[in-house]
C-alpha cells in the first residue's frame, strides 16, 4: 500500500485517481515548489475525484494555486450559485480542494468555499496575508461537507425498498437504510430516508421502479403515483 495516500483512499482502489489529481496540482504550481510535498499536503487537500465527472474549465487554477502557496490576496469576480448577480470578492486563499473531478478554493474572510470553475475574472495583488496560525485545511473541509449536507437534506420520506435494490440508493439515503431499516414480513427493508426535496425523492424512488414503494409524505406518494399511472396508461394506449 502507498504510505502517501490515506488509508481509505488506497484500499478502495483510488490510489491512482489521486495520483492523477497530486499530478495535475504539481503541473499548476512554479516548478521550483514541486518537491516540497509536505508543504504542499498542508496547503493542498485533494478529495478523490468521482468516477463519472467530467473536467471542468478552470483557466485561473494555475493563479489561484500560486496565490495559495505565495499567500498573495486575490480579487475576483465570482458567479454566485443559484444566483443571477455576479459578485467581487477580495480572497485570502488559504488551501485547494480537489472534490469530485472539481476545485474549490477555501479563502478568507470567513473563511468560506468557493469554485474555482466560476471565478470568472481575477487579479493577483501585491498584497499579502498571513493564514491563521491553527487552520486545518483537511479538518475545515470535512466540518463543510457535513454542514452541506445537513442543509441539503431536510425532509425525510418513509419509504420500503426490495432488498436487491438497497445497493442502488446512494449518499445519505443509503446510510440511513443501513442503519435504521427495518425488515417487513416480506422482506422488503422499510426506512425513514433523507430527501433534498419532493421533486427530487420523485425521481430518485421512481427511478428504482417495482422496487420501491414510497408511504409518506402524502403529497410525495401522490405524485409518485400520478406519474406511474401517466406511464401505465401511455404503454397501454401504444
Amino acid at each position: 500500500m502507498n504510505r502517501t495516500l490515506p488509508g481509505p483512499v488506497a484500499d478502495l482502489g483510488l490510489g491512482a485517481s489521486l495520483a492523477a489529481a497530486q499530478l495535475k496540482l504539481c503541473a499548476a504550481l512554479p516548478p521550483e515548489l514541486r518537491e516540497q510535498a509536505d508543504r504542499m499536503r498542508a496547503r493542498f487537500h485533494l478529495d478523490a475525484p468521482g468516477w463519472y465527472a467530467q473536467d471542468e474549465e478552470t483557466p485561473y487554477l494555475q493563479q489561484v494555486a500560486d496565490a495559495v502557496w505565495h499567500s498573495r490576496v486575490l480579487d475576483v469576480r465570482y458567479r454566485r450559485w443559484q444566483q443571477s448577480t455576479d459578485i467581487d470578492r477580495r480572497l485570502e486563499p488559504y488551501g485547494l480542494v480537489l472534490k469530485a473531478g472539481r476545485w474549490y478554493v477555501v479563502a478568507g474572510p470567513g473563511p468560506r468555499t468557493y469554485r474555482v470553475d466560476q471565478i470568472l475574472r481575477l487579479t493577483v495583488l501585491d498584497e499579502k496575508f498571513t493564514p491563521p496560525e491553527n487552520f486545518d485545511l483537511a479538518g475545515h473541509w470535512e466540518r463543510h461537507q457535513a454542514d452541506f449536507h445537513a442543509r441539503l437534506h431536510q425532509a425525510e420520506a418513509l419509504v420500503r425498498i426490495a432488498p436487491h435494490a438497497a445497493s442502488r440508493l446512494m449518499g445519505a439515503a443509503a446510510r440511513a437504510l443501513a442503519d435504521s431499516g427495518t425488515p417487513d414480513p416480506d422482506g422488503w427493508i422499510r426506512a425513514v430516508l433523507p430527501i433534498e426535496s419532493l421533486d427530487h425523492a420523485h425521481g430518485v424512488f421512481l427511478a428504482l421502479g417495482e422496487d420501491a414503494e414510497v408511504l409518506g409524505p402524502p403529497e410525495l406518494r401522490a405524485a409518485v403515483a400520478a406519474t406511474v399511472l401517466a406511464l401505465a396508461m401511455r404503454y397501454a394506449s401504444g
